[in-house]
């Protein structure tokens, strides 16, 4: 699998992903700055965690809008899967790539420990190695990851199955609207969620229940 993890200023989960990516696929993914205006040809893009721009106007707000979101755009309409990641979550909202938004967490604190997720569509190209209902471990680490979207933006979510994962077992750690804690766009190849699965791969991790997101992309990719 070909990757590449896109570096904002700020950003800071940048050298995890990267190491995540390395150990699952064998291959080191390539780096992409932000003044990029073309992307190489790979497989999966991800924008990682972290604080882009320091979270001036809205988190993600500037980022969105680097000449690297219109490559990222344009690959996405082509197919090619996208992944953002906490900070990275926040900038696909904002540059549209993902229907909603974030506000800032329901307890005004910066919220850093693990949580639960359930898997709720376990059909996607980012979940299909793990069972519908299935319970997993992750860590969570931001300040703004109250997910929001209006009443007929989240019933159209909702039935289309683009709610990957929520929040189980009373472990929301945000406030997020229906516990949601993971969306893909319509056309299945643009995934953004607040926890770190990048940070949970190995036993040097204390688990590895984050690995198989990855490892569902690589399947699919390999088979393609």
């Amino acid at each position: 699998m070909k990757s590449a993890v896109v570096q904002l200023p700020g950003l800071n989960r940048d050298r995890d992903m990267i190491a995540a990516l390395t150990k699952i696929s064998g291959q080191a993914p390539v780096t992409v700055w932000q003044t990029e205006t073309e992307l190489p040809d790979v497989d999966l893009i991800v924008i990682p965690g972290g604080f882009s721009y320091g979270d001036y106007l809205r988190c993600g707000a500037i980022a969105a809008r680097m000449p690297v979101m219109q490559a990222i755009k344009a690959k996405a309409d082509q197919g090619v899967k996208v992944l953002g990641v906490c900070n990275g979550f926040q900038i696909l909202l904002e540059a549209g790539l993902l229907p909603g938004a974030l506000m800032r967490n329901a307890s005004l604190k910066f919220v850093c420990k693990e949580i639960k997720l359930e898997v709720v569509n376990a059909e996607t190209d980012f979940s299909r190695a793990y069972e519908k209902g299935q319970i997993l471990r992750c860590p969570v680490a931001h300040h703004d990851g109250n997910y929001f979207a209006d009443a007929e933006t989240l019933q159209l979510i909702e039935d289309n199955g683009q709610v990957v994962f929520r929040y189980a077992d009373g472990t929301n750690p945000n406030g997020s609207i229906n516990d949601i804690a993971g969306v893909i766009n319509e056309k299945g190849n643009v995934l953004g969620l607040m926890p770190h699965p990048e940070n949970l791969i190995e036993a040097a991790h204390g688990g590895n229940d984050g690995r198989a997101l990855f490892a569902s992309a690589l399947d699919v990719i390999a088979a393609a």
